[in-house]
């Protein structure tokens, strides 16, 4: 569980950063998403891939080792069935927030360039995501054996 709670750390923490980073020009509209320069784009660019990265390791790796640490028979169990018990134990907020997050995480996996406020939206969909995630690995971090 420790090697799973890092990597979402790392993730956590560059997301944070990425975050920092582009905190001036929050909101985005579309106005101001269609002459992003370099800078932005690239920050922009680690602040998708950081949201990215974490919401899967959490998905795919740290709530599985959380059920291991506890002991909780869920190896085999579909993914539905792992979020509803970590939501009864009380590490996840709810299900139905989770599948929130991985709707905004879907969303990144198209791009909609001739759109800009479509692509404003939906990053500012994720910024105000942000302290969600962190809220959840907030709960975890008890489990965690430092």
């Amino acid at each position: 569980m420790l090697e799973a709670w890092r990597q979402c750390e790392r993730h956590s923490h560059h997301l944070m950063h990425a975050l920092a980073s582009l905190s001036a020009s929050l909101p985005l509209t579309a106005r101001s998403a269609a002459v992003l320069d370099d800078e932005a784009v690239q920050d922009w660019d680690q602040f998708i891939l950081r949201f990215t990265k974490l919401q899967d390791a959490m998905g795919t790796r740290l709530f599985p080792a959380v059920l291991a640490y506890l002991q909780e028979p869920y190896e085999e169990r579909p993914m539905l069935d792992k979020l509803n018990r970590l939501e009864k134990l009380g590490y996840l907020s709810s299900v139905e927030q989770w599948n929130v997050l991985r709707a905004i995480r879907n969303r990144f996996a198209h791009d909609y360039p001739q759109d800009e406020a479509m692509r404003a939206a939906y990053l500012n969909e994720a910024v105000d995501a942000v302290p969600l995630m962190q809220a959840l690995l907030a709960r975890i971090a008890p489990l965690i054996a430092f």
